[in-house]
């Protein structure tokens, strides 16, 4: 295993251990505290123990190396773990919206002030949390472990307004008990919110989007300063969790042998993977310049 995913994997298991020891005091703090909104928040922080969980194992199957049986490796693992933890998001988002609204229209007490103290303590580790899991996903480019970061925030996010719902029905009294149960429908939708922004991104990846242009960018001027491309004739990105697959067609002399159009291939691709470490692998298609004789044609 590389050492990036070593360290995404340090990450996934810091969450799955992080949540699993916040749900048992969101559930119980709620359940004692009369504070639905905190129930809710420990609901959608257990789905947070089940997307760690596939997040985990998703990384450690995309650091295997490519096979007789996935020759492109399996680094799609990843944005398939990002897929199921987004849709994870969304039935817990409808899950908790849904029962929101009944508790929204049943008379119940207002939840004990100690659960704000709860809250708060929930509120620091689940962003801090979110800060360091999404500082690794952007230096390791991990899709998966993005999407477990923003479910930290999305935490941290339902239980800042269950400290504000709870806040506002204890100030109120008690006509202002759903208050609540009106802060865990808020939290709902910006959970659903999160779901739908990750499963298009997921999504996009898994359909083979390109990358931002920046990138693509990034990659074509490295080419283009390869000695002896002329141009590139076209660019095309394939994400593989946490790197690119590279198709690239490159315009050369067309007087080149097939012997040199190889070599310049094998040089291009070289270049490419050692200055790029997003890259994981180049198809190299050489093509004669145009308007130049077209006496042989190397493919590599």
């Amino acid at each position: 295993m590389s050492t990036a995913h070593q360290k995404m994997s340090r990450m996934a298991a810091a969450g799955l251990l992080t949540n699993a020891a916040l749900v048992a005091v969101k559930l119980s703090a709620g359940l004692i505290g009369n504070s639905y909104a905190l129930v809710a928040d420990a609901i959608e922080s257990s789905l947070d123990v089940f997307a760690s969980l596939i997040v985990w194992r998703a990384i450690q199957v995309a650091s295997r190396p490519p096979d007789e049986d996935y020759p492109y490796g399996y680094g799609r693992a990843e944005s398939l773990a990002a897929s199921v933890v987004s849709m994870m998001l969304l039935v817990a988002a409808l899950g908790i919206g849904i029962s929101s609204i009944r508790e929204i229209l049943t008379p119940h007490h207002s939840p004990a002030p100690f659960t704000l103290v709860v809250l708060v303590l929930v509120i620091v580790v689940k962003e801090t949390l979110f800060r360091t899991v999404f500082k690794v996903s952007q230096s390791t480019r991990s899709v998966s472990l993005e999407s477990d970061a923003w479910h930290h925030r999305s935490d941290a996010l339902t239980s800042a307004a269950a400290f504000i719902g709870i806040l506002v029905s204890l100030v109120g009294g008690p006509g202002w008990a759903a208050a609540d149960d009106w802060a865990a429908l808020l939290a709902a939708f910006v959970i659903g919110a999160n779901g739908i922004r990750l499963l298009r991104q997921s999504a996009r990846d898994l359909m083979d989007r390109q990358p931002p242009g920046e990138f693509s960018a990034q990659i074509e001027a490295v080419a283009r300063g390869v000695p002896g491309i002329e141009r590139i004739e076209k660019l095309r990105l394939r994400r593989m969790g946490t790197q690119y697959q590279v198709d690239i067609h490159a315009q050369a002399d067309g007087n080149l042998s097939l012997r040199a159009a190889h070599d310049l291939a094998g040089a291009l691709r070289g270049t490419l993977r050692e200055q790029v470490p997003e890259v994981l692998d180049v198809l190299v298609h050489m093509e004669p310049v145009d308007g130049a004789p077209n006496r042989s044609n190397g493919q590599d």
